[in-house]
């Protein structure tokens, strides 16, 4: 089998026969040939079969009434009481709600969260969950918000309570494998879903993950997911997929996904990036300190945006919103109207 992963550009002289990358900010006129049998070589894009072309130059649908045109970014309120970043800090019903509106001022969806899935984290049980987090989504929608809020789970009965509580779609980790009544869920309610890749549940995810190979493996895992929820009536263009950085992977895992990125367009889906405040940053960067590693953050979403993804999951909103607008005045101001 081939995969066929596009080199993604955004330089200002922009060749006769380039592609636009998923109707987005780069382009494209190389593709890197990739295969568990032999190895990588580059090729012209218009050499790609048809099918595999459209994939990667089709415009991507909007998410969640989101265009996809340019990068957005999913600003991260945890109202739990271990998760790894920022455990502990929005518990109250009040601070989380002062945290989702600062959120919403700079990103375009608020992700709400009430189960740690960090390394070594133990599952909550469902009412629980729901008690920590509709009561927030409740909360904001009756003070008027109306950016898209999504429901970071693996439950469908915790899905049930955020969706009647207000929110816009669901973001589960399990890519459907936590919960067998989660799919069925999403494709009643007609709603938005992030599909991410994780290798084990959280309490052993990162016991000596292994892959013959992280970047076919892990595309190969989100094609099959893909077409499971496309079989229960969910159609792509309501689904992004997420690589799952962090989530059973190594430090060399993570920066295997983070250099191909691009790979994961011909699954023809948004892609959306979490690496925000991972362990993996702390080390490269020297800094001990969820809290601290703001600035390497920053480094692997611009990694992402250089690699047109669409979404892009993150604690630090503010700084990587500014980041966004340096890169976008730099890079891509100059496409308008042009792919």
């Amino acid at each position: 089998m081939e995969y066929f992963r596009p080199i993604a550009m955004t330089d200002p002289a922009i060749p006769d026969g380039a592609y636009p990358l998923a109707g987005g900010w780069c382009w494209f006129d190389r593709v890197e040939v990739l295969s568990r049998s032999f190895d990588p070589h580059i090729i012209p894009a218009s050499d790609l079969p048809t099918p595999v072309l459209s994939r990667l130059t089709t415009r991507r649908a909007d998410f969640a009434g989101i265009t996809l045109d340019r990068p957005r970014l999913m600003g991260i309120l945890n109202v739990t009481p271990d998760s790894f970043s920022d455990g502990g800090k929005y518990l109250a019903l009040d601070k989380a709600v002062a945290e989702g509106r600062r959120i919403a001022k700079l990103a375009e969806i608020v992700d709400i969260g009430g189960e740690s899935t960090r390394p070594g984290a133990a599952e909550v049980a469902v009412p629980e969950e729901i008690t920590r987090t509709a009561p927030v989504i409740d909360a904001l929608r009756g003070d008027g918000m109306l950016a898209p809020i999504s429901i970071d789970t693996r439950k469908a009965l915790v899905a049930v309570s955020a969706l009647q509580a207000g929110a816009s779609l669901v973001n589960d980790v399990s890519a459907f494998g936590f919960d067998p009544a989660m799919g069925p869920l999403v494709a009643r309610a007609g709603v938005p879903v992030v599909l991410m890749h994780s290798q084990g549940s959280p309490a052993t995810m990162q016991i000596d993950p292994s892959y013959a190979d992280v970047l076919l493996d892990v595309y190969d895992a989100l094609a099959a997911r893909l077409a499971e929820a496309e079989a229960m009536g969910i159609s792509r263009t309501r689904i992004a997929l997420d690589p799952g950085i962090g989530f059973g992977k190594t430090q060399a895992h993570n920066l295997a996904l983070l250099r191909r990125l691009s790979l994961f367009h011909g699954l023809g889906c948004a892609i959306l990036l979490g690496s925000s405040r991972k362990r993996f940053i702390g080390a490269i960067g020297q800094a001990d300190s969820p809290e601290s590693r703001m600035p390497g953050s920053v480094a692997t979403a611009l990694t992402g945006l250089a690699q047109g993804v669409q979404i892009t999951r993150v604690h630090d909103v503010a700084a990587t919103r500014q980041a966004f607008r340096l890169w976008q005045a730099m890079h891509t101001d100059h496409l308008e109207g042009q792919v």
